[in-house]
Parts: C-alpha cells; structure tokens; sequence
C-alpha cells in the first residue's frame, strides 16, 4: 500500500514538473457552461382518496395428521 501511494505521489511530482517547464501544456479547448439544461414534463394527474368497503376474506382450517377436523371461527 505503501508503495503504491508513493508511486501516485511520483506520477503527480512529474506531471506537475513537466507542466511547470512546459513540456506538457494542457488547454481548454471549449469553454465551460454554468447554466443547467431546462427540462419541461407533460405527466398525467393522479388523484388519491379513501373509501370503507367490507371484503369476505376466506377462513383456512389446519388439519394435524392424527387429529379431528375443528370448525374455523
């Protein structure tokens, strides 16, 4: 770990020695933009509400190998 972090730290020293003799010269080639793109959306409406229904929900009966069947509650 040691050695890879000195290596980085040699690879940025050179790099930063070229560019300071200017062996390396790095330009922007297009300025920059500060504004972000606009984006415009047609989605659809959604409406939420609430309302009380009563809903049959089935009754399950567990028979055990060896036992009489009991009626559901």
């Amino acid at each position: 770990m040691r050695t890879l972090l000195v290596l980085i730290a040699l690879v940025i020293i050179v790099v930063a020695g070229c560019m300071y003799f200017g062996i390396i010269n790095i330009d922007q080639t297009r300025p920059a933009v500060v504004q972000a793109p606009t984006f415009q959306a047609d989605v659809a409406r959604v409406t939420l509400g609430t309302k009380n229904e009563t809903v049959a929900v089935p009754t399950i009966s567990v028979q055990k190998p060896g036992a009489s069947p009991t009626p559901a509650h």
